[in-house]
């Protein structure tokens, strides 16, 4: 079959192709030499579009799927993984966290799940689901087994243990991204949230409905520097109000419900006034209103609450909990988006995603504010 010419494009945009054309092509199997003619493109075009090469322009790979649905085109994954070396699956690898149910997945990462397998499924990867088993070599285990072209990292526990075991990842070559803070000098590509600004924006809210105690719950050592920079964005807002943050108005809480409860009684212990909390995740939070209800003090009358995070059963706890959101669909997609650009040998940049404010019962009211500034770091 000649080369396609310029007047073999797709004039008959998303319509069905001409029908002797389609006749010709449907007697036999059609292969992407036939959808490059049919959409004018070249036969290496169509291959990177059907692999979802983030070179290829959205109106061009759009016109080449097309092609493929109409002419019931279907890849050979294998064979198209034997020719590049490459597995066409991507491995999600989940850090064990201590959770409510047998799921040991932090609930924040079911959503942002859903969103990775869609983005995955978009752009032609299979994904590979497990969990983060720290004593095993994972470059060996997925990339060099081609098991997988790469690796998203969902979670760390204490990230100053963690981090010595990325950067030997990352020195070896690693086609690798995490979930976290976004931090200067980290190794490799990170996508996290603008941790200080959540906080900044919690705890603004509570101080314009005219609290004025506002306790913390949450870690702010260096081994956890997303709740540490939430805490910091805490702390400016109340400075720039012109209030001292009181260090005994701070409860360390991991992220779970049990952890949370146990901060808030502490806080109790102290015999401190505090009219508001603001929770370093909504696991966190919602431990803590089950410890105010459990001392007698009404939520959002005696104490407001606001978690991080925004898990669904934040909006079914009781009083239901004002958070601040992550955007789990945009991480999703930007992780996979990065990985594959690692992949392919493109550029690939660290993302701070922009969070926002959803406000529900716990701190009396039920409108949200959205923030949406998204912004990329070096």
């Amino acid at each position: 079959m000649s080369a396609a010419k310029p007047t073999d494009s797709i004039s008959w945009g998303t319509t069905a192709p001409p029908e002797g054309l389609a006749l010709r092509i449907t007697r036999r199997t059609a292969n992407s030499l036939d959808i490059a003619h049919l959409a004018g493109v070249s036969q290496s075009t169509v291959s990177r579009a059907l692999r979802g090469d983030p070179m290829v322009s959205a109106e061009t790979r759009e016109r080449v799927l097309e092609v493929a649905r109409q002419l019931n085109y279907h890849v050979d994954k294998n064979a198209s993984s034997l020719r590049r070396k490459h597995s066409g699956t991507l491995a999600l690898l989940f850090f064990e966290d201590p959770t409510t149910d047998d799921s040991a997945i932090n609930p924040f990462f079911h959503s942002m799940l859903g969103s990775i397998i869609r983005s995955c499924s978009r752009q032609g990867y299979d994904l590979l689901v497990s969990f983060q088993d720290l004593l095993r070599d994972w470059l060996a285990d997925y990339e060099y087994s081609h098991k997988a072209d790469g690796i998203i990292l969902l979670g760390y526990g204490d990230y100053l243990a963690y981090r010595g075991r990325l950067e030997a990842l990352i020195e070896r070559g690693a086609h690798l991204v995490r979930w976290g803070q976004v931090l200067p000098d980290h190794p490799g590509v990170s996508i996290g949230c603008d941790n200080f600004a959540g906080g900044r924006l919690a705890a603004e809210h509570l101080l314009k409905l005219g609290r004025r105690r506002i306790a913390f719950l949450g870690e702010i050592a260096p081994s956890a520097p997303e709740m540490a920079e939430r805490y910091r964005g805490y702390r400016a807002a109340l400075l720039d109000a012109g209030l001292t943050p009181d260090p005994q108005l701070q409860a360390g809480a991991v992220s779970t419900e049990f952890s949370g409860a146990e901060g808030l009684r502490a806080l109790l212990a102290r015999g401190l006034d505090f009219d508001a909390v603001f929770a370093a995740s909504d696991l966190i939070a919602i431990g803590a209103l089950r410890a105010l209800a459990a001392a007698g003090r009404r939520v959002a009358d005696d104490v407001a609450v606001v978690g991080f995070d925004g898990i669904p059963m934040g909006a079914v706890a009781r009083p239901a909990l004002t958070t601040i959101s992550q955007e789990t669909q945009r991480a999703g997609e930007a992780l996979v988006q990065s990985l594959i650009n690692q992949i392919g040998g493109h550029p690939a940049e660290s993302m701070i995603l922009a969070p926002r404010l959803v406000v529900r019962d716990s701190c009396g009211g039920a409108s949200s504010v959205d923030s949406s500034v998204i912004s990329n770091i070096d």
